[in-house]
């Protein structure tokens, strides 16, 4: 049975008042549980509107994630490849979950989403803002027997997965930053964190971890321009997590076959900055160019002085003084 705060959730989640009363008869709790339950709620962020005489609603909604709405979204044959899955109503981050089953050493294919994440990660340890119920923290587990060689432009992929998902839903404007974000209209809705766990030159493990907002709320800390799905469609979250697992599992799948080379011209169609001004930050340079793409193992080009030259690491950044 999901945690009494998720019930709650779910019973006002059409955004309809409803009594405190009608919610404590429907949980089977005490009216003065109810408050103490929507007070933690209200803790985690979740927009509780009190009214007298007609009691609490979330205001705008709040769609819940759940575990067989999630799966009954996915084709069979791709649900084969799914090990198991979880749904969280908090956790400090997903890809944490992940890597204790991998520590665990359970089979590929395991996948957990929270509602919320206390300490969600992105690149270089930044802090992803992640507030309940309104966006998706998704991580996955896949195994490669090649080592990290075989991960090459993986992130890249798992980046087109993304867009292409969003894509479907009817939203337009979607692009690709490398080497990981998923932008709208140039602002940041979405970014993909992958880590590797096992032996560099034999069988490891990966977790992918996927976040994306839908709902974000204004007035959160974040360090820079973003975007949400809500404001362009109305997306299901569940909806959304099954079509994103019905395009990642097949991906990862097949990666060790295929490589980045059969995602490559789908990215470049993405590419946000290609045959415009970029700068790559890396720890030991700056180069600015002209941004040219990137190569079948997914390594930034970037043309310096009429050359190109490929670049494997580094940051893109086009904030401030970034025009060249």
């Amino acid at each position: 049975m999901r945690d009494t705060c998720l019930r709650i959730v779910d019973l006002l989640g059409d955004g309809e008042f409803v009594s405190g009363a009608v919610l404590a008869q429907a949980i089977g709790v005490s009216r003065t549980a109810v408050w103490k339950h929507l007070n933690k709620l209200e803790s985690w962020g979740v927009p509780i509107e009190k009214s007298k005489g007609r009691g609490y609603r979330i205001t705008d909604g709040m769609e819940l994630l759940h575990e067989q709405q999630i799966l009954d979204g996915i084709p069979k044959a791709t649900r084969q490849l799914l090990d198991g899955i979880l749904v969280l109503d908090t956790t400090d981050s997903t890809n944490n979950v992940v890597r204790s089953e991998i520590e665990k050493d359970s089979p590929q294919g395991f996948v957990c989403f929270a509602e919320r994440q206390s300490t969600g990660r992105g690149r270089h340890g930044r802090q992803w803002v992640s507030p309940f119920g309104r966006n998706l923290y998704m991580s996955l587990s896949w195994h490669f027997e090649e080592g990290a060689a075989a991960l090459e432009g993986l992130s890249l992929a798992v980046g087109v997965c993304v867009a292409s998902v969003v894509e479907s839903f009817g939203v337009s404007n979607v692009a690709l930053k490398w080497p990981n974000d998923i932008l709208l209209d140039q602002k940041k809705v979405g970014g993909v964190l992958l880590e590797m766990m096992g032996d560099p030159v034999g069988r490891c493990q990966v977790v992918v971890g996927v976040g994306i907002n839908l709902g974000m709320t204004e007035g959160l800390a974040i360090d820079q321009p973003w975007a949400d799905l809500n404001s362009y469609a109305q997306i299901s979250r569940n909806q959304l997590a099954s079509a994103l697992l019905s395009e990642l599992l097949p991906m990862l799948d097949a990666y060790s076959v295929t490589g980045f080379k059969a995602h490559h011209a789908k990215w470049e169609s993405f590419d946000a900055y290609r045959d415009g001004p970029i700068k790559l930050i890396t720890p030991r340079t700056t180069v600015r160019g002209l941004g040219r793409g990137v190569t079948a193992t997914g390594a930034i080009q970037i043309e310096v002085g009429g050359v190109i030259k490929a670049f494997s690491g580094g940051e893109i950044s086009l904030r401030g003084d970034d025009a060249c």
